[in-house]
């Protein structure tokens, strides 16, 4: 049976909904890492594949997202995140999500970048506008989200992580 089902969204366009009750460090579902976009092997338009679609990995791997987890919208206080289990990434539960919740995450975990947005999630602690990368957040975002961090982006920013807990534990 289907943990997740689309449907319209408040935050943007299509979201991702809970069919039933989820706790927290639960499975929402596998990502279809499947489409890898290379140089040999590009985003086809025509078949509709889109930039915004991509999701950028370990050293610089970029794989096209599918349907549902394609259409799971950012929040700034999210109720998920992606972990990557034994070569595999999926949606983990952050917090209890009720049947009917939109499934969240925030795009900025592990993300690596300036791509500049606006924030539609009118959550409490929206933070309005966004650039794409991790650490661009605010620190006290930061030091919630290091405990999210995949094993690939510490390593990849090994530097910038250590910074971090170094000013968290001095």
């Amino acid at each position: 049976m289907p943990r997740v089902y689309t449907s319209q969204s408040s935050i943007h366009g299509t979201g991702v909904f809970a069919a039933d009750r989820l706790m927290p460090g639960e499975i929402v579902l596998k990502i279809d890492d499947s489409r890898v976009i290379t140089d040999t092997d590009p985003l086809d338009t025509e078949k509709g594949e889109q930039e915004h679609h991509g999701d950028y990995l370990a050293d610089g791997k970029v794989v096209l997202m599918q349907p549902p987890e394609r259409f799971i919208n950012h929040r700034c206080d999210p109720n998920s995140y992606v972990r990557t289990i034994a070569g595999d990434r999926y949606v983990v539960t952050l917090s209890e999500i009720s049947p009917g919740d939109e499934i969240t995450y925030d795009y900025c975990i592990n993300g690596d970048g300036g791509t500049e947005w606006s924030c539609s999630c009118n959550c409490p602690n929206c933070r309005k506008r966004h650039l794409s990368g991790f650490f661009h957040l605010p620190e006290g975002v930061k030091v919630r989200y290091l405990a999210l961090l995949e094993d690939w982006f510490i390593a990849e920013h090994r530097g910038e992580v250590e910074a971090l807990k170094a000013r968290l534990d001095p």
